[in-house]
C-alpha cells in the first residue's frame, strides 16, 4: 500500500505526557486512531490482537472496533484520529501494533508533533506531513522485510531489541547480553546492526537520550537526578553524550524549552 497525502485528513491531535491511567478502559471511535508511544508502555487489545507497546511503536484502531487498554508505566504518547480514502480496513496488516525501527526518524518526528500545538492551517498541513511520514516509515520496513528471504529475519535480534528496550534505563552490560544469546561482543554488534541499520549501544543511547529530553523539558531535575533516571553514570557522563549527539548542552536545550 502507498500512503499519499490527499488520502488522510487529519482531525484531531492530542499529545499526553506522563499519564498515570486511561480515563475508560475500553472505547470505540468513529475514525482511525493512532496511538504513538514515546515513553512508558501499556496493553492494548483490538480485535482478535493484544499485546504491549512502548516507544518504536504505534498502535493503530480502525473505525468501530472496539480498544481495551492498560497502562503499566505512565504513558507519554500522541494521539492521533483522521480519516482515510486509502482503504485501509481492506490493507491487510494495518491494525495493532505497528513497530519502526527509525528510532532517529521517530525520535524527530515526535519532537515536531510536540512543538505543534495549534490548528492553524500551516500546523495543521506540518501535523498531516509529520502523520503521513510514520505510516510511509511501517509502509518502508514492510517492503525491505518483504524483499528479503525469510531466514534473514533475524528474530533472535528481535528478541535482543526487546530485551534492550526493557533494560535500556537500567545499569545494563552489552557484554552480559551477548553472552546470554551465545554471541560474543562483536558477533551481536555486527548482527543487530545488519538487522536495524545501527549498532545496540546507538539504540540505547536513542532511547535514553529521548527519556533525557523529556525530563529537561519537563522537570527541574539536576543532571545527576537525570542521568540516573537515563541509565548514565552521571550528570557529567550524560552532558558529554548529550552535547556530542543532541549539537547543545543539556542546560541550553533546557532553557530553549522551557515557557
Amino acid at each position: 500500500m502507498t500512503i499519499h497525502d490527499p488520502a488522510l485528513k487529519l482531525f484531531s491531535h492530542v499529545y499526553w505526557k506522563q499519564k498515570k491511567e486511561f480515563m475508560f478502559e475500553r472505547d470505540e471511535y468513529d475514525s482511525w486512531t493512532l496511538f504513538a508511544v514515546e515513553e512508558g508502555s501499556f496493553l492494548y487489545e483490538i480485535g482478535e490482537e493484544l499485546g504491549e507497546a512502548r516507544f518504536g511503536d504505534l498502535v493503530l484502531c480502525p473505525p468501530h472496533y472496539v480498544f481495551r487498554r492498560k497502562t503499566l508505566e505512565p504513558l507519554t504518547f500522541h494521539f492521533l484520529q483522521f480519516m482515510s480514502d486509502a482503504n485501509l480496513e481492506r490493507e491487510k496488516g494495518w491494525q495493532g501494533k505497528l513497530t519502526l525501527h527509525d528510532t532517529p526518524r521517530l525520535t524527530s518526528n515526535y519532537r515536531y508533533l510536540r512543538q505543534l500545538q495549534g490548528w492553524d492551517e500551516e500546523s495543521t498541513q506540518h501535523k498531516l506531513y509529520l502523520l503521513n511520514d510514520l505510516l510511509r516509515m511501517v509502509q518502508m520496513d514492510r517492503n525491505i522485510r518483504d524483499e528479503q528471504p525469510a531466514t534473514i529475519i533475524d528474530e533472535q535480534m528481535d528478541s535482543a531489541r526487546s530485551s534492550l528496550i526493557e533494560l535500556a534505563y537500567t545499569n545494563l552490560s552489552m557484554h552480559d547480553l551477548a553472552v546470554s544469546l551465545g554471541l560474543t561482543p562483536v558477533q551481536f554488534t555486527r548482527r543487530f546492526r545488519k538487522a536495524f541499520a545501527q549498532t545496540p549501544s546507538e539504540f540505547i543511547n536513542d532511547l535514553r537520550l529521548t527519556r533525557a529530553r523529556h525530563l529537561l523539558e519537563g522537570t527541574t531535575f539536576t543532571l545527576d537526578v537525570i542521568a540516573s533516571h537515563c541509565g548514565y553514570e552521571n550528570g557529567f557522563y550524560l552532558s558529554r553524550v548529550f552535547s556530542q549527539k543532541i549539537g547543545m548542552a543539556p542546560s541550553v536545550y533546557r532553557s530553549m524549552h522551557h515557557v
